[in-house]
């Protein structure tokens, strides 16, 4: 289901601007949900312009939901380990449908029909199962099959995710943090699932908090949080936004974005 949060236009107070140590540059990328060919589009972005900005220290960061809804999750799976093999500081936050993933290859009976309910059927189809076996398949013979399509590599690879990552005034989660709770608290079923305690929420946060998780139609800045779930299985638009010390820009797929348009107002 898509879930487009709708612009919010009360005014945000805006304090001291949030900053990346000296010598680091981080990329943060949005939720991919399964499109092999924006995320293609998006990493070429991001190594033109690391290039072009010069040397740095540079994190890429994925901000989780890389399967399920579009059409070729086990792709992204195997163009992100590429990734991650090539180059050094690439990291990745486990979102609520790698929760429901790696809960489904375990046969959690509750997992596997979320799993199926919420796009697990495109990722299942991206495996090289046909349409037809899997209308035919019941839960019971779906993990069996499952557990012939999956490459261990790719399980081993999703449990390695983290569920949270801070660089200097930044934290990177994929879904928020639950206010008043100190980060090193937070529960991992909030910060891979939460919305309105978090979205909602006025007043300071510890960090600057960067996520995913909510659908917005463009990047959703606000006092203490950016959004940047742009919808791309559905909107065409991937979106990572970059950060080197004070300063913030966008880098889109589908969009008169470019690496030379700075947002640093973000």
């Amino acid at each position: 289901m898509k879930f487009f949060r709708s612009k919010d236009t009360r005014p945000a107070g805006r304090g001291p601007k949030s900053t990346i140590p000296d010598g680091q540059r981080v990329y943060a990328v949005g939720d991919i949900h399964g499109c092999a060919d924006l995320l293609d589009d998006l990493i070429a972005q991001i190594e033109a312009d690391d290039a072009a900005r010069g040397p740095a220290e540079t994190t890429v960061i994925f901000l989780g939901d890389i399967v399920d809804r579009g059409p070729a999750s086990a792709g992204v799976i195997d163009r992100l380990i590429m990734l991650s093999d090539a180059r050094p500081n690439v990291r990745f936050l486990l979102g609520n449908h790698e929760e429901i993933f790696l809960g489904a290859l375990d046969g959690e009976p509750k997992a596997l029909r979320l799993f199926c309910r919420i796009g697990g059927r495109e990722t299942v189809l991206s495996y090289g199962m046909d349409a037809a076996e899997y209308e035919r398949l019941d839960y019971e013979e779906l993990v069996e099959r499952l557990g012939q399509l999956v490459p261990a590599r790719h399980r081993t690879f999703l449990d390695a995710f983290e569920d949270l990552i801070t660089i200097g005034d930044y934290a990177f989660v994929h879904a928020g943090v639950r206010p008043g709770t100190p980060l090193e608290d937070q529960r991992s079923s909030d910060l891979r699932w939460i919305r309105d305690p978090f979205l909602d929420h006025r007043g300071p946060l510890a960090k600057m908090i960067v996520h995913g998780h909510t659908v917005t139609e463009a990047v959703d800045p606000k006092a203490h949080r950016i959004g940047i779930d742009t919808g791309a299985y559905a909107t065409g638009r991937l979106t990572a936004l970059g950060l080197e010390g004070d300063q913030t820009w966008l880098l889109q797929t589908g969009s008169a974005i470019t690496s030379s348009g700075n947002t640093a107002d973000l």
